[in-house]
């Protein structure tokens, strides 16, 4: 099995996913929290109104993606190991902020463009163009939740 496969099969199947979706949603919200400013209110406010219209959204949101995004996040994790895992797991991804947003990113444009959420999908839209140093901010957190799963 090689070891793309095995960080898969460490954060997208049970018993494990159910953390991981736990953990990436604190993830956001700690994100959300620390958001300062004109922008820091719009992503608030957009965040708010979707928690209160459908409170478990962002949770299913997140179990709903979760298996793409792993996958996108797995040739990090094999350069990972095979750089003889020299730093955490975490610094890595975070030393490659930008290129994990865009993979991150990839995931979530497609299935805005599907999506049948159309009050989703406006705000989606409105904030696509931040959305990249928004990921690159938060690969530091979730370099940490990966990291709990990696060898």
């Amino acid at each position: 099995m090689d070891s793309a496969r095995k960080l898969s099969d460490k954060m997208t199947k049970p018993p494990h996913r159910e953390r991981v979706v736990g953990e990436c949603c604190g993830l956001v919200d700690e994100e959300v929290k620390s958001k300062g400013g004109l922008t820091g209110i719009a992503v608030k406010g957009a965040y708010a109104m979707v928690k209160a219209i459908k409170p478990k959204f962002i949770s299913e949101v997140v179990d709903g993606l979760l298996d793409e995004w792993v996958a996108k996040l797995e040739p990090f994790y094999g350069d990972w190991q095979a750089s003889g895992k020299g730093k955490p797991l975490g610094d890595f991804l975070a030393a490659r902020s930008g290129a994990v947003a865009e993979k991150l990113l990839e995931v979530t444009d497609a299935r805005a463009g599907v999506t049948t959420h159309s009050s989703v999908k406006k705000m989606y839209e409105k904030l696509r163009p931040a959305a990249k140093k928004h990921v690159e901010e938060a690969v530091p957190r979730l370099g940490k939740v990966v990291e709990g799963y990696a060898d």
